[in-house]
């Protein structure tokens, strides 16, 4: 069961941690991590909420991967990433914190997690072919 939990949560509750004050507030989100000072001389920095998003993006990997595994698992996870999704939507829609660049963006992974799983389900379905004798 705990397979089927979808990764992308940690981003989400994340974001909903800051949301409530940990990390020092949404402000927080923008607070550098990172900063160096490049050959042409301009200065690269990452924020938190940058972080964030490349964790995000490594997270939905490694979905990827797991959604191209059959197991039986395999409804349970996409049910799962389907409904953080539609929490992810509420909360965007609903709550004026969540209605911020940086949740979008996170919001947008989870719903490439969702089509990608059923396309990658839709497509490992059609192969499943049996011919009984």
């Amino acid at each position: 069961m705990l397979a089927a939990i979808p990764l992308l949560i940690l981003p989400f509750a994340i974001y909903n941690l800051a949301m409530i004050g940990m990390f020092g507030g949404l402000a927080g989100l923008n607070a550098d991590m990172v900063s160096l000072s490049m050959l042409s001389g301009a200065t690269w920095t990452m924020r938190f909420g940058d972080l964030l998003i490349v964790g995000a993006l490594l997270l939905l990997f490694v979905e990827l991967l797991k959604a191209t595994r059959t197991s039986s698992r395999a409804l349970m996870d996409h049910l799962l990433s389907m409904i953080l999704f539609i929490v992810f939507l509420i909360e965007f829609l609903l709550l004026a914190p969540a209605a911020t660049q940086l949740f979008f963006i996170l919001m947008t992974i989870s719903f490439i997690d969702v089509i990608a799983g059923f396309a990658v389900s839709m497509r490992s379905a059609g192969r499943d072919v049996s011919i009984g004798l």
